[in-house]
């Protein structure tokens, strides 16, 4: 059975509650949900430190996704010996990671590594591929994967006892805060398919009777219900913005960032979120990328 759930904060840029990494030990070993980036590699091995843990101590890690806050370390943790989880369409770049690190780069640009550090590859050899419905046995405990696209087309969900780990297609929420952010880096924003993963993360949460819910960016949070319907409210408000905005927009794409900055601020504010709160926010999910990932929504998809 699982011991415990225990929120490790990775302290990406040196700030608090930005990117989170679970420990689930059990009585076979110690699993980890989410690796964070490399850059937050030694945080995460002084984090292990402190509990009497090592990283050749983490017999198994699950990515929900393989972008770089998610997965960039897990070929570091891979060097000590983890296997490495994650989704069917993800696994080919956690062993190749060239592409993946080509269009980061893009978008990152000199940036790139203090943001994100280096991203070895998973020798193919502790790589596991995962499916919707794989169920992986953590000391007698039962870790069920759930194929939960629109962040991302690779995504999964995790489900271990009455938690779900929602990745990414589980929003944003800062501690303390009720204000759930839609994540909407580049390039594959589905909202549609979004749409179809909260209605199956529902019918999860009562199939398996599910009273919490872990996103990655930040923390366990206890009122699963309410939280997924601010998610679906956060999730329309995007589509609607982008259907009133987006249409002919040609004010270019610096004008886009500031229109999409100010709508993200303003729904943060209907929230009573603060600046501090506010810049937390804009740190775990910035809203240029948001600009960036809807006008790409909205280009190649809802149009």
């Amino acid at each position: 059975m699982i011991d415990r759930i225990d929120t490790l904060d990775l302290h990406f840029q040196d700030q608090r509650h930005i990117i989170a990494a679970y420990l689930l030990p059990h009585a076979d070993g110690v699993a980890l949900i989410e690796t964070g980036p490399g850059s937050t590699f030694p945080m995460l091995q002084a984090q292990l430190a402190e509990r009497g843990l090592t990283p050749a101590d983490i017999s198994a890690a699950f990515l929900t996704h393989v972008h770089l806050d998610h997965g960039g370390a897990a070929g570091h943790l891979a060097r000590h010996g983890t296997t490495i989880y994650a989704h069917r369409i993800g696994v080919p770049h956690l062993s190749s990671p060239e592409r993946l690190l080509t269009s980061a780069e893009r978008i990152y640009g000199d940036d790139m590594d203090a943001l994100w550090g280096e991203m070895p590859p998973v020798p193919e050899a502790q790589l596991v591929a995962l499916d919707d419905g794989d169920t992986v046995s953590l000391g007698g405990e039962k870790l069920t994967a759930l194929d939960t696209p629109g962040h991302a087309s690779h995504h999964m969900s995790y489900v271990v006892g009455d938690v779900c780990f929602t990745g990414d297609v589980g929003g944003v929420r800062m501690p303390g805060e009720h204000h759930v952010e839609l994540p909407l880096a580049p390039p594959e924003i589905d909202l549609d398919a979004w749409r179809e993963s909260l209605t199956w993360l529902r019918t999860a949460a009562d199939h398996h009777d599910l009273r919490r819910l872990a996103p990655t960016h930040f923390g366990l949070y206890d009122d699963l219900s309410a939280h997924l319907h601010r998610l679906e409210t956060a999730l329309e408000a995007a589509d609607e913005w982008a259907a009133q905005s987006l249409p002919g927009w040609d004010d270019g794409e610096e004008a886009l960032q500031d229109a999409v900055t100010d709508w993200m601020r303003e729904q943060a504010a209907a929230e009573s979120v603060g600046d501090d709160a506010w810049a937390q926010y804009e740190l775990a999910n910035p809203s240029w990328m948001a600009a960036q990932g809807l006008h790409r929504y909205w280009t190649t998809q809802a149009s």
